[in-house]
């Protein structure tokens, strides 16, 4: 665990950043998370400082479930973050460049909750989660990297920085999906009307549920627990696209449908 104070200097660090809309720069070294429990804690930290301008944490998002995103990030391993109520967006909609340093968007199947998933009850697999999935729905999370350099980029870092999420966009509610193969569900992102990327569900862990079981059983390590109504974001099947201000951005999934922003 980090030591209190290093773990509020941290969160104070990055709560700093973001006010300043500052370029992505690592953790200093003094404080920098030493593995990822320690990287949670800064993170937990950082989304209490959050919370008074951006509200209550409406669900989570799942980084680096698929092949794609980590071949782009660098990094092996899954990591979550929070996702705030007043950054949770319905498609169609139009968000600012201005609001951002260098928005992001990502291309997943989102999970709606229809009962807790408590840490008392853990371990998950991917049947019992699916016994709490009220709707599936095509889903862009948006994320703000800050320019960061992927060169040179600290896996623990990102993840103390509620791994970079700055809100996410949701497709219609999908509740007939149990008869979804999902691992075949293909989607496809376009910009501008042009092809941008495309995958499928089973890039996501082999299943977008077994992402929800990994972030179930994440999180109940560190006893907390997954609430009813909350939004799940089980991760990009389409590697990171950057934005700039005028993009139509869509992402469709013929399963589940399409959802669409646009960058004003």
């Amino acid at each position: 665990m980090a030591g209190a104070d290093r773990t509020q200097q941290a969160a104070r660090f990055l709560q700093d950043a973001h006010a300043a809309r500052a370029a992505y720069q690592p953790l200093p070294e003094a404080f920098a998370p030493r593995d990822i429990d320690e990287a949670y804690d800064i993170q937990e930290a950082f989304q209490a400082l959050l919370a008074a301008e951006r509200g209550p944490i409406s669900g989570y998002k799942i980084a680096l479930t698929t092949p794609v995103m980590q071949k782009m990030v660098g990094f092996g391993h899954p990591c979550f973050g929070a996702v705030f109520a007043s950054v949770v967006h319905h498609s169609p909609v139009t968000v600012k460049a201005s609001d951002y340093v260098h928005i992001g968007a990502e291309c997943e199947i989102a999970a709606l909750l229809s009962r807790d998933l408590p840490a008392a009850a853990a371990p998950y697999d991917r049947e019992t989660v699916a016994g709490a999935v009220a709707a599936l729905m095509p889903a862009f999370e948006l994320v703000d990297d800050r320019g960061a350099d992927y060169s040179d980029l600290f896996f623990l870092g990102v993840a103390a920085d509620n791994a970079w999420n700055a809100g996410v966009v949701l497709g219609e509610k999908v509740t007939d999906w149990r008869g979804i193969d999902l691992v075949a569900a293909s989607g496809a992102m376009t910009i501008n009307g042009q092809p941008a990327g495309e995958g499928k569900g089973g890039d996501v862990l082999g299943h977008p549920l077994e992402a929800l079981a990994w972030l179930a059983n994440t999180l109940a390590q560190r006893g907390q627990s997954l609430k009813k109504d909350m939004i799940v974001m089980t991760g990009s099947i389409v590697s990171t696209k950057f934005l700039n201000q005028g993009d139509d951005v869509r992402f469709d999934i013929p399963e589940l449908g399409e959802v669409r922003l646009t960058v004003g």
